[in-house]
């Protein structure tokens, strides 16, 4: 039996348009001759498709694209459909009013609908907020062949692997009980930085363990936030990858069960990424090619500084829509050095952008005139500097509104851990391409991209960062080294270390101190700040969960410098 992954890109909500690209995947199965087409988790809504499932209307048009895709399938082939089904205990028993589900569609009727049965509520995943699990091991017999059938999260449970349970039912064990022939798992699954590798290990384990030959599929494409990065694949019992999709692209791979052997044969194993670098390369350029093609937006604009992180941002972005979309602002003040329109400059040259000088020396003096009064009598300082961002982010979003363009923020997540950035200024835009990229990632993707040929000017890679706001200032003058912070900041934010960790660690006890408050100050900054596209496991975005308005002794001065040889195992 030839079974089909459709790795396809949904448009949240676009119920006509995702069930076309399902029925141009089963055409294009059929005339492989597959049998079986699987399609993602939820591929008829696209994923996450979030409150739109609190809308009646929603779910019905749902169910009607469902029943005429069916209608519209080739003959003699067997679909695995993402879908909701109305939960019709609910009201009589309690429970969500709804399951998330895949629908079997074969012969123009929907044959069988298996539910999903782990729902995950961590991270960015709030699926208990919509649906009921499933309470039976989900399976069907096509063509003698007894496939099991589980939904993205039903495949993370696996106690031998994770050495724990985080839910009461394995899904896998129960179908490996069952003696089915073979296991697919529909997913979605968001992309982070070494995600794929930790799949196919656990994939492999579950194999091996159970003696199951295994199909993932996986959804592609970024919406929103959220970036999904493909890498469809297969294992045989043996747990060794006999096929593998691209990533970051939509993709059709074909793998044949021998009904025999019960088993996959070797099919076309697309090669892994040779780096991290590269990997985030291609997520970055996806999320924002498809950003701003399902917000309907074509051209992009952004303030080139002269600096390291605008730079990688009009790189991914010249990428991402072509060169003749983007648009690079410079916008010199008096305290802007001369490298700084020369390297954005140089940039633009070597991508190839347009660009534009809007100098703000004199807006600058009109906001002094205007404050002059009120602000007699008072040091220059924050509040000067930061009109000067906020003139920027005026200009930007002067722009973007006159011409219809996709304001691109530029700021790193470093900066955005410790609100090293301007509210109003240059946090401005409909999209934060960087904002889960730290700032020694930035430089480490800035070197790859430079492994060939020089895209970024080699000053951008040297000078030492600065916001050029004041005279001679540069960023180290208000934080702690870039390897320091951002080492800080993995054992706080990813990690959860405290204080009495991070300093264990080998860090000073004053700096962890006030990294660790100023992380809790910025809340109220990144609450406000436009959509970040996610890398980490630990975003600031819809899995960050944090109070504003909070004075947890652990945050505020979590470690004292004068600490004695004992610490305080209160805060561990």
């Amino acid at each position: 039996m030839k079974i089909a992954i459709a790795q396809i890109n949904p448009t949240i909500g676009d119920l006509p348009l995702n069930a076309q690209k399902i029925l141009e995947a089963a055409q294009r199965a059929a005339s492989s001759g597959a049998r079986l087409l699987l399609t993602p988790e939820l591929s008829l809504c696209g994923y996450p498709p979030r409150d739109l499932l609190l809308n009646p209307s929603f779910v019905e048009a749902m169910g009607i694209s469902l029943q005429n895709l069916a209608q519209d399938l080739p003959p003699n082939l067997a679909v695995l459909v993402g879908t909701v089904e109305q939960n019709l205990n609910a009201s009589i028993s309690g429970g969500k009013t709804l399951f998330n589900s895949m629908a079997l569609l074969e012969n123009g009727k929907v044959k069988q609908v298996f539910h999903k049965r782990l729902l995950p509520t961590y991270d960015v995943f709030d699926e208990r907020r919509y649906f009921e699990p499933g309470l039976q091991a989900n399976y069907f017999t096509l063509d003698n062949i007894d496939i099991g059938v589980t939904i993205c999260e039903d495949l993370w449970n696996d106690e031998e692997f994770w050495g724990k349970r985080s839910y009461t039912v394995n899904p896998i064990a129960d179908l490996a009980i069952l003696g089915v022939d073979l296991i697919v798992n529909l997913s979605a699954s968001p992309y982070t930085v070494g995600k794929q590798q930790l799949r196919e290990t656990m994939l492999r384990h579950s194999a091996v363990r159970f003696q199951q030959p295994m199909i993932y599929t996986n959804q592609v494409g970024g919406n929103d936030d959220l970036i999904f990065d493909g890498h469809s694949f297969a294992l045989n019992r043996q747990g060794e990858i006999i096929s593998r999709a691209r990533g970051f692209d939509t993709d059709l791979v074909v793998v044949e069960f021998d009904e025999t052997q019960r088993d996959f044969q070797l099919a076309s194993v697309e090669p892994a990424y040779q780096s991290e670098d590269e990997e985030i390369w291609q997520a970055l350029v996806l999320g924002v090619r498809d950003y701003a093609r399902k917000c309907r937006f074509s051209k992009v604009v952004l303030g080139l500084s002269g600096g390291i992180d605008s730079a990688i941002v009009a790189a991914i972005a010249t990428a991402a829509l072509g060169k003749e979309n983007v648009l690079g602002v410079l916008m010199p003040s008096p305290y802007s050095s001369e490298h700084s329109i020369s390297d954005a400059l140089a940039l633009a040259k070597n991508l190839g952008i347009k660009t534009n000088l809007l100098p703000i020396g004199e807006l600058m003096q009109g906001f002094d005139q205007t404050l002059g009064d009120l602000f007699a009598g008072t040091e220059f300082g924050l509040a000067e500097e930061n009109i000067q961002s906020r003139i920027r982010g005026n200009l930007l979003m002067a722009i973007a509104n006159k011409f219809g363009y996709l304001l691109l923020s530029t700021g790193n997540k470093s900066e955005m851990a410790v609100g090293y950035c301007t509210l109003y200024g240059d946090m401005n835009g409909g999209l934060a391409v960087i904002a889960d990229v730290p700032k020694t990632r930035v430089y480490s993707l800035c070197h790859w991209l430079n492994r060939n040929n020089e895209i970024i000017p080699q000053n951008v890679l040297t000078k030492a960062p600065s916001a050029e706001l004041k005279p001679g200032q540069v960023d180290q003058d208000s934080l702690p080294p870039y390897e320091v912070l951002d080492d800080i900041l993995q054992r706080l934010i990813h990690n959860h270390q405290s204080a009495v960790q991070i300093v264990a660690a080998g860090h000073d006890a004053v700096i962890v101190d006030r990294v660790i408050q100023m992380v809790a100050r910025a809340e109220f900054k990144r609450r406000q700040a436009p959509p970040g596209l996610k890398i980490t496991d630990r975003a600031f975005g819809t899995g960050w969960r944090m109070p504003i308005a909070s004075n947890w002794v652990g945050i505020k001065n979590a470690y004292q410098a004068k600490t004695t040889a004992t610490p305080n195992l209160s805060l561990l």
